[in-house]
């Protein structure tokens, strides 16, 4: 009898980190080294709406013996709801998705610029202020002109930023393009990947996408839900994991790791072997970089 083809990855797998590519602290390479000593083995680089830090992150897991699968968590909107959905094993090279990105990523900055004015005219804060705190190949956001805000010694911290100032309550909030869900399933799908909806479930039923909306979603082809994270309801992932169960989804679990920008840790939530083995085997846009 043939031996058992060995796994090419081992666990634990936390398949959704950020780096300062988008809105986190820490360079990619950091963040794959706090991630291995966190005890994780393999991981994916999820930055918004840019595959910028894929190269970088892929030599540090190398480097540390670990498996590294290339991700986005590309923006969306449904109605008035902010969407994200996660993109793994793509070709970051597929036009139709790059071109949708630079759109996104686009209007980000004119929106980030005409919160930062708003801002202005009530506290001592500019566009400088928050070049500050980007990096040349940064997705701008709200993180930053937080960041900006907490250097400036007007708030104590990120979340005291978004509790405060940042939160729509208070005026200074701006919308951003987005595509629908359905057009982010299926430019990730067309682009060989898989889609994933992170963090689906993080409050009331009212802000949940309609289970409808949902099965459509599934018949576009998406992959799965980020069911284990912080930030789902009890009540919210017992639905999808029936829903799961029902459809024969992925589920995955993931940190949402942020650096010093989230109190997130890598690992606090994983993905089992089986659902990562399933995630790969339905991608072939790219492929994992294995040790």
């Amino acid at each position: 009898m043939a031996p058992e083809h060995p796994r090419r990855f081992v666990g634990p797998a936390d398949l959704h980190l950020h780096s300062n590519h988008s809105d986190g602290t820490e360079a990619p390479a950091e963040v794959v080294r706090q991630a291995h000593e966190h005890g994780l083995r393999t991981i994916a680089l999820t930055d918004h709406d840019r595959t910028t830090g894929w190269g970088e992150a892929a030599e540090a897991t190398a480097a540390l013996g670990m498996t590294f699968l290339p991700g986005m968590e590309l923006s969306a909107k449904h109605d008035w709801r902010s969407v994200h959905v996660l993109g793994y094993l793509f070709d970051p090279d597929d036009a139709a998705l790059r071109a949708e990105t630079d759109r996104i990523r686009g209007d980000r900055i004119g929106r980030a610029e005409r919160i930062v004015r708003s801002i202005g005219r009530d506290y001592d804060l500019h566009w400088d202020d928050v070049l500050a705190q980007t990096t040349p190949d940064a997705t701008v956001g709200r993180p930053h002109i937080a960041d900006a805000l907490v250097a400036r010694g007007i708030v104590r911290d990120r979340t005291e930023a978004f509790d405060g100032i940042l939160h729509p309550r208070e005026g200074y909030y701006e919308p951003h393009y987005a595509p629908d869900p359905l057009t982010a399933v299926r430019l990730i799908t067309d682009a060989g990947g898989v889609a994933i909806i992170a963090h689906p479930v993080t409050s009331g039923r009212d802000r949940m996408m309609p289970m409808s909306f949902l099965e459509q979603l599934i018949d576009a082809g998406l992959g799965g839900f980020e069911i284990d994270h912080r930030e789902n309801t009890e009540a919210g992932k017992a639905l999808l994991r029936e829903l799961a169960a029902r459809r024969d989804l992925i589920v995955t679990g993931s940190s949402d790791y942020h650096g010093s920008g989230k109190p997130n840790r890598p690992g606090e939530n994983t993905t089992s072997d089986e659902m990562v083995e399933r995630l790969i085997a339905r991608a072939s846009g790219t492929t994992p970089r294995y040790p």
